[in-house]
């Protein structure tokens, strides 16, 4: 049956996606490394989608699934990061150094490895997440790098702050921090505050900063939203 093979198929777009992404990467094209992104991010969205609508799930799909999103969530934005550390004025202490750095970056591959093996055995997350999602992770940064907000390479010592953010985004990747999904039982407004209010705050982000500058803000206040309600759930 063809049928069984369209969700699949749709994963190795998302797995090509990541390779062409990596490839623009290393060429030192942030853009057109997340525009490959964001496409990639597309076939992963309807991957699955496409397997329930079909009843075509099967456990061959879901190893093929992380493996393509490692590859786009995990290399290709490790690599976008790779190259901005290759460019980054260091300080003058840091100099001798400047050709092993960069390779940090890479850690965010390693720990998106991490991210998504506990997510395939980790029942909890049928309708929210625990830790960041390497999606989320990855338009992080690609959007961070393509956007060049004036702090990023204003300074020397702005290595500092990428290097401080790639260990906290590496740490929020296998953290126990519940992290709300955009996934609906129903369409009602109650329940569903917070997806419609951040997916109406999400649309406005792209509106006025741009669909490639945006993600990193939305990123930002899914972040700090979902800690928002995690706080909340405590009290």
């Amino acid at each position: 049956m063809i049928k069984k093979h369209i969700p699949n198929s749709i994963t190795c777009c998302n797995l090509v996606s990541g390779c062409i992404a990596t490839a623009f990467a290393f060429a030192g094209d942030a853009e057109l490394a997340l525009i490959w992104i964001i496409i990639g991010a597309v076939f992963d969205f309807f991957d699955g989608m496409s397997a329930r609508l079909l009843g075509v799930s099967s456990p061959i799909g879901k190893e093929l699934d992380s493996l393509a999103d490692v590859v786009t969530f995990g290399v290709a934005p490790a690599t976008i990061l790779f190259s901005e550390l290759s460019v980054l004025e260091y300080p003058a202490f840091l100099e001798p150094l400047r050709n092993y750095l960069p390779y940090a970056a890479f850690l965010v591959s390693a720990f998106s490895a991490l991210r998504l093996a506990k997510f395939n055995l980790d029942e909890r997350q049928a309708t929210s997440f625990i830790g960041l999602p390497t999606p989320a992770n990855a338009l992080f940064w690609a959007s961070l790098i393509v956007c060049n907000p004036s702090w990023l390479e204003s300074s020397a010592y702005s290595v500092f702050i990428v290097l401080l953010l790639l260990g906290l985004s590496c740490a929020l990747l296998v953290s126990e921090l519940p992290m709300f999904a955009l996934k609906f039982k129903h369409w009602g407004w109650k329940g569903n505050e917070v997806k419609y209010c951040f997916a109406a705050l999400s649309v406005a982000c792209l509106a006025f900063l741009g669909p490639l500058n945006a993600w990193w803000v939305i990123i930002t206040l899914y972040l700090l939203g979902s800690v928002l309600l995690w706080l909340r759930a405590k009290a």
